[in-house]
């Protein structure tokens, strides 16, 4: 635990959250400024600043938490779509540096944009690209 991160507080009780799932390594908790209905945060109780520092073990169990979170919040919230949101980085838009998964409930009309216009790419650009991330 970092002693100024307000999201190992949280994680760990210190600061009371609208928790909606706990176990030994992560809280899921409501997001006090939500996208949409029932926007909530997977948060490991260690202090990881974001998804590079977190062991690959962890990173699967956020995964299955989400997935597991997204299935119940959507049965029980009636949305129409889901997204995952993780941010990795300022310039990626993280704005607390403790890794943490947006699980945000998407319904029709809600007003959120959370999508990027696509890019073009020629297939010697993507070949280079490619390349690059195998050596």
């Amino acid at each position: 635990m970092k002693d100024n991160c307000i999201f190992c507080k949280i994680a760990n009780g210190e600061i009371p959250s609208k928790t909606i799932f706990e176990n030994d390594n992560f809280r899921v908790i409501l997001d006090l400024g939500p996208a949409t209905k029932g926007h909530a945060l997977v948060m490991p109780k260690e202090h990881y600043a974001n998804l590079y520092e977190l062991p690959e073990d962890l990173a699967m169990e956020a995964m299955k938490i989400a997935k597991q979170m997204a299935e119940k919040m959507t049965k029980a919230l009636s949305c129409q779509g889901f997204n995952l949101v993780q941010n990795n980085g300022e310039v990626a838009g993280q704005t607390v540096h403790h890794f943490h998964l947006h699980l945000i409930p998407r319904y029709e009309g809600d007003g959120q944009n959370i999508l990027w216009e696509p890019g073009k790419a020629s297939p010697e650009e993507l070949e280079e690209v490619k390349n690059c991330i195998l050596q």
